[in-house]
């Protein structure tokens, strides 16, 4: 992934824009769409997929307007849905799908008391010249949710730029969004999840040092940093991550570790089965490919040690029936 963050030219790769006070000239004239797209999934692939199309019918860049913290992040952190990916994720995932331009706005009290009319003429017309703008029909936004398609298709009409509902995606019977996806994670049905994301689902985080409490217990674990308040996923997974170019077959644990002295955030542990060495400070994608089962309590470390003797040799034999043969994703 190559991602120009300077704005000082494209050259190859997405470029990242941080806010409106950092949009050039250079910048305006887009076809864009507005959106958390958490996750990337199936439906978002959709829509971008329709914004790469008219943007080539207009010789224009496409543009992927998104916000941080999300808007539920902003209004209730300890209540908003758990992340599907984290910014770093989401970036890399956009350029994959060829957008050209990412505009991230920071969601605070001034954005939050925009006008629907304001963030249009800030943002749309001001800000990028949107020559043509993709969205979901029950897309919302502006103060108090104000503004809605209908609304952007007057504002279009007005100001010169032309309004597209997306196509849903269904798949299964029912409509491909976020909230769907997070429920069949929770759920811990992996398979639908590959269907609605059209990958199967992975975390990337930086290997820290943790406690040591794996090495101790004969189990040594890659600590994974999650930077999130909570996971999508949680209990004890087949998984996969690769190092050096070698995909290596592992199994991991990600929750709030009840068992052990719990520091109330998420932690995602992951024992790689026939790796030795050092992997503090990488970035790795963990990729995972079945539940083996939910977080337990154990009453003593000697019976959690047991516990992972068990999962790492039920690993072995999921992956000896499962031999990988394919990249992460």
């Amino acid at each position: 992934m190559r991602i120009i963050d300077d704005f000082s030219s494209k050259k190859c790769g997405m470029q990242l824009v941080r806010g409106l006070h950092n949009l050039r000239p250079r910048h305006r004239g887009c076809v864009a769409t507005i959106g958390n797209f958490d996750g990337v999934h199936r439906g978002h692939q959709a829509i971008l997929a329709r914004l790469r199309e008219r943007a080539a019918e207009l010789g224009l860049p496409s543009c992927v307007v998104i916000f941080e913290p999300q808007p539920r992040e902003y209004f209730a952190p300890d209540k908003a849905p758990a992340r599907l990916t984290r910014l770093r994720e989401k970036l890399r995932l956009l350029d994959e799908q060829g957008v050209d331009l990412v505009l991230c706005l920071a969601f605070n009290r001034r954005l939050r008391e925009l006008s629907a009319a304001e963030f249009v003429h800030a943002t749309l017309v001001d800000g990028l010249g949107v020559r043509h703008l993709e969205v979901g029909d029950d897309f919302r936004f502006g103060c108090d949710r104000a503004g809605d398609f209908n609304f952007l298709l007057k504002a279009g009409a007005a100001e010169g730029f032309t309004v597209e509902a997306a196509a849903t995606i269904e798949v299964a019977g029912a409509r491909v969004s976020s909230t769907r996806l997070r429920q069949v994670l929770a759920d811990g049905n992996l398979e639908l999840a590959q269907k609605l994301l059209g990958r199967p689902f992975n975390i990337t985080g930086r290997v820290m040092h943790g406690q040591a409490l794996g090495r101790q217990l004969g189990a040594p674990t890659a600590n994974i940093q999650l930077k999130r308040k909570n996971t999508p996923v949680s209990g004890v997974f087949m998984v996969s991550t690769e190092v050096d170019g070698i995909v290596q077959p592992a199994v991991a644990n990600i929750g709030m570790r009840p068992s052990v002295e719990s520091d109330g955030r998420p932690h995602l542990e992951v024992h790689l089965l026939n790796y030795q060495g050092d992997l503090y400070g990488r970035l790795l994608r963990v990729t995972f490919h079945r539940k083996l089962r939910d977080e337990q309590r154990f009453a003593s470390l000697e019976a959690l040690k047991t516990a992972i003797e068990a999962d790492i040799a039920a690993a072995r034999e999921y992956w000896r029936a499962s031999p990988i043969t394919t990249s992460q994703d």
